[in-house]
Protein backbone atom coordinates (compact mmCIF):
# COMPACT_ATOMS: atom_id res chain seq x y z
CA UNK A 1 0.00 0.00 0.00
CA UNK A 2 2.82 2.55 0.69
CA UNK A 3 4.34 1.83 -2.54
CA UNK A 4 0.63 2.32 -4.45
CA UNK A 5 0.29 5.31 -2.51
CA UNK A 6 4.33 6.67 -3.28
CA UNK A 7 3.71 5.74 -6.75
CA UNK A 8 0.58 7.59 -7.18
CA UNK A 9 2.90 11.14 -6.09
CA UNK A 10 5.48 10.56 -8.44
CA UNK A 11 3.17 9.79 -11.38
CA UNK A 12 1.17 12.98 -10.24
CA UNK A 13 4.31 14.87 -9.90
CA UNK A 14 5.75 14.01 -13.58
CA UNK A 15 2.20 15.34 -14.89
CA UNK A 16 3.07 18.44 -13.28
CA UNK A 17 0.06 17.78 -10.53
CA UNK A 18 2.06 18.00 -7.59
CA UNK A 19 5.83 18.97 -7.35
CA UNK A 20 8.85 17.06 -7.44
CA UNK A 21 9.73 17.53 -3.60
CA UNK A 22 5.91 16.77 -2.74
CA UNK A 23 6.61 12.93 -4.95
CA UNK A 24 10.21 12.96 -2.90
CA UNK A 25 8.71 13.18 0.70
CA UNK A 26 6.42 10.48 0.16
CA UNK A 27 8.72 8.14 -1.68
CA UNK A 28 10.80 9.03 1.35
CA UNK A 29 8.24 8.63 4.24
CA UNK A 30 6.63 5.51 2.83
CA UNK A 31 9.89 3.96 2.85
CA UNK A 32 10.70 4.15 6.17
CA UNK A 33 7.77 1.14 7.61
CA UNK A 34 8.83 1.89 11.48
CA UNK A 35 6.77 4.65 11.15
CA UNK A 36 3.47 2.15 10.64
CA UNK A 37 2.53 -0.29 13.05
CA UNK A 38 0.51 -3.09 11.04
CA UNK A 39 -1.41 -4.35 13.98
CA UNK A 40 -2.39 -0.49 15.01
CA UNK A 41 -3.57 -0.33 11.11
CA UNK A 42 -5.48 -3.42 11.46
CA UNK A 43 -7.78 -2.35 14.61
CA UNK A 44 -8.00 1.03 13.08
CA UNK A 45 -9.34 -0.20 10.11
CA UNK A 46 -12.37 -1.61 10.84
CA UNK A 47 -13.85 2.04 11.63
CA UNK A 48 -13.45 2.69 7.78
CA UNK A 49 -13.92 -0.99 6.56
CA UNK A 50 -10.28 -0.78 5.11
CA UNK A 51 -6.58 -0.14 6.53
CA UNK A 52 -6.19 2.45 3.89
CA UNK A 53 -8.11 5.06 5.36
CA UNK A 54 -5.65 4.87 8.56
CA UNK A 55 -2.74 4.21 6.42
CA UNK A 56 -2.85 7.62 4.69
CA UNK A 57 -3.33 9.51 7.87
CA UNK A 58 -0.21 8.18 9.40
CA UNK A 59 1.60 8.26 5.93
CA UNK A 60 0.23 11.80 5.23
CA UNK A 61 1.64 12.94 9.56
CA UNK A 62 5.34 10.89 8.29
CA UNK A 63 5.14 12.92 4.85
CA UNK A 64 4.20 16.23 6.53
CA UNK A 65 7.29 15.82 9.03
CA UNK A 66 9.98 15.71 5.86
CA UNK A 67 7.84 18.21 4.21
CA UNK A 68 5.23 19.96 5.93
CA UNK A 69 3.73 21.16 2.11
CA UNK A 70 3.36 17.93 0.91
CA UNK A 71 1.12 15.89 3.23
CA UNK A 72 -1.76 17.30 1.22
CA UNK A 73 -0.66 15.35 -1.71
CA UNK A 74 -0.87 11.98 -0.32
CA UNK A 75 -3.94 9.98 -1.67
CA UNK A 76 -4.59 12.89 -3.85
CA UNK A 77 -7.89 11.90 -6.23
CA UNK A 78 -7.53 8.05 -5.15
CA UNK A 79 -9.91 6.11 -3.30
CA UNK A 80 -9.53 3.33 -0.70
CA UNK A 81 -10.05 0.82 -2.96
CA UNK A 82 -7.17 1.67 -5.94
CA UNK A 83 -4.73 1.67 -3.33
CA UNK A 84 -5.91 -1.63 -1.92
CA UNK A 85 -6.79 -3.19 -5.23
CA UNK A 86 -2.71 -1.93 -6.85
CA UNK A 87 -1.15 -3.53 -3.80
CA UNK A 88 -3.19 -6.42 -3.80
CA UNK A 89 -2.11 -6.86 -7.59
CA UNK A 90 1.74 -5.56 -6.50
CA UNK A 91 1.65 -8.22 -3.52
CA UNK A 92 0.84 -10.97 -6.39
CA UNK A 93 3.22 -9.82 -8.84
CA UNK A 94 5.99 -10.27 -6.16
CA UNK A 95 5.15 -13.72 -5.17
CA UNK A 96 4.27 -15.36 -8.78
CA UNK A 97 7.61 -14.35 -9.00
CA UNK A 98 8.96 -17.03 -6.76
CA UNK A 99 6.43 -19.54 -7.56
CA UNK A 100 7.09 -18.95 -11.61
CA UNK A 101 11.02 -19.79 -10.32
CA UNK A 102 9.90 -22.70 -8.23
CA UNK A 103 7.72 -24.37 -11.24
CA UNK A 104 9.80 -23.56 -13.62
CA UNK A 105 12.97 -25.27 -10.64
CA UNK A 106 10.58 -28.42 -10.57
CA UNK A 107 10.08 -28.71 -14.00
CA UNK A 108 13.52 -29.12 -15.17
CA UNK A 109 13.90 -31.49 -12.25
CA UNK A 110 11.33 -33.47 -14.08
CA UNK A 111 12.90 -33.34 -17.33
CA UNK A 112 15.45 -35.08 -16.53
CA UNK A 113 13.59 -37.85 -14.11
CA UNK A 114 11.70 -39.10 -17.12
CA UNK A 115 14.63 -38.58 -19.45
CA UNK A 116 16.67 -41.17 -17.14
CA UNK A 117 13.47 -43.50 -16.86
CA UNK A 118 12.22 -42.71 -20.41
CA UNK A 119 12.26 -47.06 -20.57
CA UNK A 120 12.05 -47.97 -17.35
CA UNK A 121 8.77 -50.22 -16.87
CA UNK A 122 6.29 -49.83 -14.02
CA UNK A 123 2.42 -50.61 -13.85
CA UNK A 124 -0.24 -48.33 -15.53
CA UNK A 125 -3.31 -48.48 -13.06
CA UNK A 126 -6.78 -46.99 -13.45
CA UNK A 127 -9.60 -46.88 -11.23
CA UNK A 128 -7.25 -48.71 -8.50
CA UNK A 129 -5.63 -51.48 -10.41
CA UNK A 130 -3.40 -52.39 -13.14
CA UNK A 131 -4.13 -51.98 -16.13
CA UNK A 132 -1.07 -51.96 -18.80
CA UNK A 133 2.33 -51.28 -18.39
CA UNK A 134 3.87 -48.12 -19.07
CA UNK A 135 7.02 -46.01 -17.73
CA UNK A 136 7.95 -44.18 -15.31
CA UNK A 137 9.26 -41.46 -17.66
CA UNK A 138 5.71 -41.19 -19.57
CA UNK A 139 4.70 -39.97 -15.87
CA UNK A 140 7.01 -38.03 -14.85
CA UNK A 141 6.92 -36.13 -18.28
CA UNK A 142 3.20 -35.73 -17.52
CA UNK A 143 3.77 -34.25 -14.37
CA UNK A 144 6.09 -31.92 -15.84
CA UNK A 145 3.63 -31.17 -18.65
CA UNK A 146 0.96 -29.98 -16.14
CA UNK A 147 3.50 -27.73 -14.42
CA UNK A 148 4.70 -25.95 -17.45
CA UNK A 149 1.16 -25.29 -18.29
CA UNK A 150 0.87 -24.04 -14.37
CA UNK A 151 3.74 -21.70 -15.31
CA UNK A 152 2.67 -20.51 -18.34
CA UNK A 153 -1.10 -19.66 -17.06
CA UNK A 154 0.48 -17.66 -14.19
CA UNK A 155 2.97 -16.46 -16.03
CA UNK A 156 0.20 -14.80 -18.42
CA UNK A 157 -1.77 -13.26 -15.85
CA UNK A 158 1.17 -12.28 -13.84
CA UNK A 159 2.30 -10.01 -17.26
CA UNK A 160 -1.33 -8.61 -17.36
CA UNK A 161 -1.72 -8.00 -13.75
CA UNK A 162 -2.96 -4.20 -13.85
CA UNK A 163 -2.86 -1.17 -11.21
CA UNK A 164 -5.96 0.45 -9.92
CA UNK A 165 -7.08 3.88 -10.34
CA UNK A 166 -10.73 5.53 -11.02
CA UNK A 167 -11.39 7.50 -8.08
CA UNK A 168 -14.62 7.38 -5.61
CA UNK A 169 -16.68 6.43 -8.69
CA UNK A 170 -14.18 5.17 -11.29
CA UNK A 171 -14.99 8.25 -13.23
CA UNK A 172 -11.35 9.75 -12.36
CA UNK A 173 -13.42 13.07 -11.81
CA UNK A 174 -11.28 14.07 -8.92
CA UNK A 175 -8.00 14.00 -11.09
CA UNK A 176 -9.35 16.74 -13.48
CA UNK A 177 -10.70 18.86 -10.37
CA UNK A 178 -7.45 19.15 -8.51
CA UNK A 179 -5.81 19.66 -12.09
CA UNK A 180 -8.52 22.34 -12.45
CA UNK A 181 -7.83 24.00 -9.19
CA UNK A 182 -3.92 23.79 -9.47
CA UNK A 183 -4.38 25.73 -13.15
CA UNK A 184 -6.91 27.82 -11.38
CA UNK A 185 -9.43 26.99 -14.41
CA UNK A 186 -13.05 25.89 -14.30
CA UNK A 187 -15.10 23.09 -15.16
CA UNK A 188 -13.57 19.09 -15.43
CA UNK A 189 -9.79 20.18 -15.52
CA UNK A 190 -10.06 22.39 -18.39
CA UNK A 191 -6.95 23.63 -17.90
CA UNK A 192 -5.06 20.36 -17.32
CA UNK A 193 -6.47 19.76 -20.94
CA UNK A 194 -5.33 23.43 -22.35
CA UNK A 195 -2.18 22.70 -21.40
CA UNK A 196 -1.62 19.35 -22.94
CA UNK A 197 -3.22 21.20 -26.00
CA UNK A 198 -6.05 18.60 -26.73
CA UNK A 199 -8.77 19.25 -28.72
CA UNK A 200 -11.71 17.06 -27.83
CA UNK A 201 -13.78 16.78 -31.25
CA UNK A 202 -10.78 15.38 -33.00
CA UNK A 203 -9.96 13.01 -30.87
CA UNK A 204 -13.59 11.27 -29.46
CA UNK A 205 -11.85 8.25 -31.71
CA UNK A 206 -8.49 8.09 -31.08
CA UNK A 207 -7.38 6.32 -27.59
CA UNK A 208 -3.77 7.16 -27.61
CA UNK A 209 -4.54 10.76 -28.68
CA UNK A 210 -7.38 10.49 -25.70
CA UNK A 211 -4.67 9.87 -23.07
CA UNK A 212 -2.70 13.10 -24.46
CA UNK A 213 -5.59 15.33 -23.81
CA UNK A 214 -7.50 13.51 -20.67
CA UNK A 215 -5.62 14.11 -17.79
CA UNK A 216 -7.19 11.21 -16.09
CA UNK A 217 -6.09 8.78 -18.22
CA UNK A 218 -2.37 10.68 -18.56
CA UNK A 219 -2.32 9.60 -14.88
CA UNK A 220 -3.45 6.07 -15.25
CA UNK A 221 -1.17 5.50 -17.75
CA UNK A 222 1.62 7.11 -15.02
CA UNK A 223 0.21 5.39 -12.50
CA UNK A 224 0.26 2.11 -13.97
CA UNK A 225 4.28 2.80 -15.03
CA UNK A 226 5.57 3.50 -12.05
CA UNK A 227 4.18 0.71 -10.01
CA UNK A 228 5.36 -1.46 -13.05
CA UNK A 229 1.80 -3.29 -13.14
CA UNK A 230 -0.18 -3.29 -16.16
CA UNK A 231 -2.21 -0.19 -17.85
CA UNK A 232 -6.22 -0.86 -17.23
CA UNK A 233 -8.16 -0.25 -20.12
CA UNK A 234 -11.03 1.06 -17.11
CA UNK A 235 -10.82 1.13 -13.49
CA UNK A 236 -12.37 -2.17 -12.06
CA UNK A 237 -13.78 -1.26 -8.95
CA UNK A 238 -16.46 -3.97 -9.88
CA UNK A 239 -15.03 -5.45 -13.03
CA UNK A 240 -13.00 -8.03 -10.83
CA UNK A 241 -11.28 -10.04 -13.96
CA UNK A 242 -7.81 -9.42 -12.27
CA UNK A 243 -9.00 -11.21 -9.64
CA UNK A 244 -10.82 -14.11 -11.36
CA UNK A 245 -8.16 -14.91 -13.83
CA UNK A 246 -5.78 -14.62 -10.58
CA UNK A 247 -8.41 -17.12 -8.91
CA UNK A 248 -8.53 -19.07 -11.66
CA UNK A 249 -4.24 -19.88 -12.62
CA UNK A 250 -3.81 -20.28 -9.05
CA UNK A 251 -6.11 -23.04 -8.78
CA UNK A 252 -4.83 -24.98 -11.74
CA UNK A 253 -1.29 -24.54 -10.47
CA UNK A 254 -2.60 -25.84 -7.19
CA UNK A 255 -4.09 -28.99 -8.90
CA UNK A 256 -1.07 -29.87 -10.98
CA UNK A 257 1.29 -29.78 -8.30
CA UNK A 258 -1.50 -31.55 -6.32
CA UNK A 259 -1.26 -34.45 -9.07
CA UNK A 260 1.97 -34.75 -8.43
CA UNK A 261 1.74 -35.41 -4.92
CA UNK A 262 -1.35 -37.65 -5.27
CA UNK A 263 0.74 -39.88 -7.50
CA UNK A 264 3.64 -40.26 -5.33
CA UNK A 265 1.45 -40.82 -2.00
CA UNK A 266 0.03 -43.67 -3.66
CA UNK A 267 3.07 -44.91 -4.96
CA UNK A 268 5.22 -44.68 -2.41
CA UNK A 269 3.51 -47.04 0.14
CA UNK A 270 4.40 -49.63 1.65
CA UNK A 271 2.65 -52.40 -0.27
CA UNK A 272 3.62 -50.58 -3.36
CA UNK A 273 7.48 -49.26 -2.44
CA UNK A 274 7.55 -47.44 -6.32
CA UNK A 275 9.00 -44.25 -4.85
CA UNK A 276 10.46 -43.07 -1.77
CA UNK A 277 10.82 -39.47 -0.90
CA UNK A 278 14.67 -38.78 -0.25
CA UNK A 279 14.29 -36.99 3.77
CA UNK A 280 10.78 -38.35 4.41
CA UNK A 281 9.32 -37.34 7.40
CA UNK A 282 9.27 -38.99 11.11
CA UNK A 283 7.09 -40.24 13.20
CA UNK A 284 6.71 -39.31 16.96
CA UNK A 285 5.63 -43.01 17.81
CA UNK A 286 7.04 -45.18 15.03
CA UNK A 287 10.95 -45.00 14.53
CA UNK A 288 10.57 -47.40 11.28
CA UNK A 289 8.56 -44.73 9.47
CA UNK A 290 9.74 -42.28 6.53
CA UNK A 291 6.46 -40.62 5.73
CA UNK A 292 6.24 -38.57 2.39
CA UNK A 293 5.62 -35.38 4.42
CA UNK A 294 6.56 -32.79 0.98
CA UNK A 295 3.80 -34.74 -1.18
CA UNK A 296 1.73 -34.10 1.87
CA UNK A 297 1.45 -30.53 2.35
CA UNK A 298 1.58 -30.49 -1.31
CA UNK A 299 -1.22 -32.49 -1.26
CA UNK A 300 -3.10 -30.11 1.65
CA UNK A 301 -2.66 -27.16 -0.72
CA UNK A 302 -4.31 -28.36 -3.96
CA UNK A 303 -7.61 -29.52 -1.60
CA UNK A 304 -7.58 -25.69 -0.16
CA UNK A 305 -7.25 -23.71 -3.13
CA UNK A 306 -10.15 -24.71 -5.28
CA UNK A 307 -12.47 -23.15 -2.59
CA UNK A 308 -10.31 -20.35 -1.77
CA UNK A 309 -10.88 -19.88 -6.15
CA UNK A 310 -14.66 -20.43 -5.70
CA UNK A 311 -15.03 -17.48 -3.50
CA UNK A 312 -13.06 -14.95 -5.64
CA UNK A 313 -15.04 -16.09 -8.50
CA UNK A 314 -18.07 -15.41 -6.43
CA UNK A 315 -16.66 -11.85 -6.25
CA UNK A 316 -17.34 -10.96 -10.20
CA UNK A 317 -20.70 -10.37 -9.12
CA UNK A 318 -20.16 -7.17 -7.46
CA UNK A 319 -22.94 -4.91 -7.54
CA UNK A 320 -23.00 -0.77 -8.35
CA UNK A 321 -19.76 1.07 -9.20
CA UNK A 322 -17.95 0.02 -5.59
CA UNK A 323 -19.34 -2.97 -3.74
CA UNK A 324 -20.30 -3.65 0.21
CA UNK A 325 -18.54 -6.71 0.54
CA UNK A 326 -17.90 -8.91 -2.90
CA UNK A 327 -14.64 -6.65 -2.63
CA UNK A 328 -13.56 -6.78 1.26
CA UNK A 329 -14.43 -10.78 0.44
CA UNK A 330 -11.55 -11.63 -1.55
CA UNK A 331 -8.92 -10.67 0.79
CA UNK A 332 -8.30 -13.24 2.64
CA UNK A 333 -8.93 -16.09 -0.21
CA UNK A 334 -6.74 -14.49 -2.71
CA UNK A 335 -3.73 -14.12 0.11
CA UNK A 336 -4.29 -17.91 1.49
CA UNK A 337 -4.14 -19.01 -2.51
CA UNK A 338 -0.74 -17.33 -2.80
CA UNK A 339 0.52 -18.53 0.21
CA UNK A 340 -0.70 -22.14 -0.33
CA UNK A 341 0.13 -22.41 -3.81
CA UNK A 342 3.96 -20.94 -3.38
CA UNK A 343 4.37 -23.50 -0.50
CA UNK A 344 3.67 -25.98 -2.88
CA UNK A 345 5.64 -25.12 -5.17
CA UNK A 346 8.81 -24.64 -3.16
CA UNK A 347 7.47 -28.01 -1.34
CA UNK A 348 7.69 -30.00 -5.40
CA UNK A 349 11.29 -28.44 -5.70
CA UNK A 350 12.28 -30.66 -2.57
CA UNK A 351 10.12 -33.47 -3.45
CA UNK A 352 11.00 -34.18 -7.16
CA UNK A 353 14.89 -33.14 -6.55
CA UNK A 354 15.41 -35.36 -4.28
CA UNK A 355 12.88 -38.24 -5.19
CA UNK A 356 13.84 -41.71 -5.29
CA UNK A 357 12.90 -44.28 -7.82
CA UNK A 358 12.53 -47.78 -7.11
CA UNK A 359 12.81 -50.02 -10.02
CA UNK A 360 13.11 -52.78 -8.85
CA UNK A 361 9.85 -52.64 -7.33
CA UNK A 362 7.95 -51.51 -10.39
CA UNK A 363 8.95 -54.60 -12.06
CA UNK A 364 7.76 -56.64 -8.97
CA UNK A 365 4.71 -54.90 -9.41
CA UNK A 366 4.69 -55.76 -13.09
CA UNK A 367 4.55 -59.58 -12.11
CA UNK A 368 2.69 -59.23 -9.54
CA UNK A 369 -0.43 -60.80 -11.21
CA UNK A 370 1.47 -63.64 -12.54
CA UNK A 371 0.80 -62.03 -15.99
CA UNK A 372 -2.83 -60.76 -15.90
CA UNK A 373 -1.38 -57.43 -16.73
CA UNK A 374 -0.49 -58.48 -20.46
CA UNK A 375 -3.85 -59.93 -21.34
CA UNK A 376 -4.54 -56.77 -23.74
CA UNK A 377 -1.48 -57.53 -25.69
CA UNK A 378 -2.26 -61.00 -25.95
CA UNK A 379 -5.52 -60.41 -27.00
CA UNK A 380 -4.45 -58.18 -29.42
CA UNK A 381 -2.24 -61.04 -31.04
CA UNK A 382 -4.34 -63.51 -30.86
CA UNK A 383 -7.13 -61.68 -32.12
CA UNK A 384 -5.48 -61.49 -35.65
CA UNK A 385 -5.27 -65.01 -35.26
CA UNK A 386 -8.05 -66.57 -34.45
CA UNK A 387 -10.67 -63.57 -34.69
CA UNK A 388 -11.80 -61.05 -31.80
CA UNK A 389 -14.68 -62.92 -30.56
CA UNK A 390 -12.73 -66.55 -30.15
CA UNK A 391 -9.56 -64.68 -28.53
CA UNK A 392 -11.71 -63.12 -26.20
CA UNK A 393 -13.77 -66.29 -25.05
CA UNK A 394 -11.02 -68.24 -24.64
CA UNK A 395 -8.72 -65.20 -22.94
CA UNK A 396 -11.67 -64.90 -19.95
CA UNK A 397 -11.53 -68.77 -19.51
CA UNK A 398 -7.62 -68.69 -19.11
CA UNK A 399 -8.24 -65.47 -16.80
CA UNK A 400 -10.74 -67.05 -14.57
CA UNK A 401 -8.90 -70.71 -14.26
CA UNK A 402 -5.78 -68.07 -13.16
CA UNK A 403 -7.63 -66.06 -11.00
CA UNK A 404 -10.15 -69.06 -9.10
CA UNK A 405 -6.69 -71.95 -8.72
CA UNK A 406 -4.10 -69.17 -8.34
CA UNK A 407 -1.98 -70.12 -10.96
CA UNK A 408 -0.01 -67.91 -13.51
CA UNK A 409 -1.83 -67.17 -16.36
CA UNK A 410 1.09 -68.58 -18.88
CA UNK A 411 0.32 -72.25 -16.95
CA UNK A 412 -3.58 -71.36 -17.77
CA UNK A 413 -2.82 -70.62 -21.47
CA UNK A 414 -0.94 -73.47 -22.19
CA UNK A 415 -3.62 -75.91 -20.67
CA UNK A 416 -6.15 -74.44 -23.63
CA UNK A 417 -5.28 -76.86 -26.18
CA UNK A 418 -6.71 -74.14 -27.93
CA UNK A 419 -4.70 -71.21 -27.10
CA UNK A 420 -2.22 -73.68 -26.90
CA UNK A 421 -2.40 -74.31 -30.69
CA UNK A 422 -2.44 -70.65 -31.57
CA UNK A 423 0.66 -69.72 -29.79
CA UNK A 424 3.99 -71.41 -29.64
CA UNK A 425 5.90 -71.31 -26.18
CA UNK A 426 7.83 -68.68 -27.29
CA UNK A 427 5.86 -66.22 -28.75
CA UNK A 428 3.42 -66.73 -25.38
CA UNK A 429 6.55 -66.00 -23.07
CA UNK A 430 7.01 -62.58 -25.42
CA UNK A 431 3.55 -61.78 -25.30
CA UNK A 432 3.17 -62.33 -21.19
CA UNK A 433 6.78 -60.28 -21.23
CA UNK A 434 5.11 -56.49 -20.12
CA UNK A 435 8.51 -55.02 -21.26
CA UNK A 436 7.43 -56.07 -24.73
CA UNK A 437 4.34 -53.91 -24.39
CA UNK A 438 5.22 -50.09 -23.76
CA UNK A 439 3.60 -49.14 -26.71
CA UNK A 440 4.79 -45.27 -27.31
CA UNK A 441 5.54 -44.02 -23.84
CA UNK A 442 9.20 -44.42 -24.62
CA UNK A 443 8.49 -41.86 -27.94
CA UNK A 444 6.01 -39.71 -26.35
CA UNK A 445 8.49 -39.09 -23.78
CA UNK A 446 10.92 -37.89 -26.20
CA UNK A 447 8.54 -35.94 -28.41
CA UNK A 448 7.77 -33.98 -24.76
CA UNK A 449 11.55 -33.04 -23.78
CA UNK A 450 11.61 -32.11 -27.19
CA UNK A 451 12.81 -28.42 -27.37
CA UNK A 452 10.23 -26.03 -29.28
CA UNK A 453 9.93 -22.78 -30.31
CA UNK A 454 12.37 -21.11 -33.17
Amino acid sequence: MLDAEAALTRAQAALGLAPASAAAAVTAAAAVTGHYDVRDLALRSRAGGNPVIPLVADLTAATAELDPAAGEFVHRGATSQDILDTATMLVASRTLATVLADLGRAAGALARLAAEHRDTPLPGRTLTQHAVPTTFGLKAVGWRSLLLAGHDRLAAVRNSLPAQLGGAAGTLAAVAAFAGADDGSAGEGAGARDRAGAHDSDRAHDSDSARDGDIGLRLLAGYAAETGLAEPALPWHTLRTPVADLAGALAFAGGALGKVAADVLVLSRTEIGELSEGSGGGSSAMPHKANPVRATLIATAARQVPALAAVLFGSLAAEDERPAGAWHAEWQPLREALRLVGGAARDAVELVEDLRVHPHRMRANLDATDGLIATEHLAAALTALIGRGEARTLLDRAVRRAVEEDVELEDALRADPALAAALTPQRLRHLLDPVTYLGSAPALVDRALRPTGP
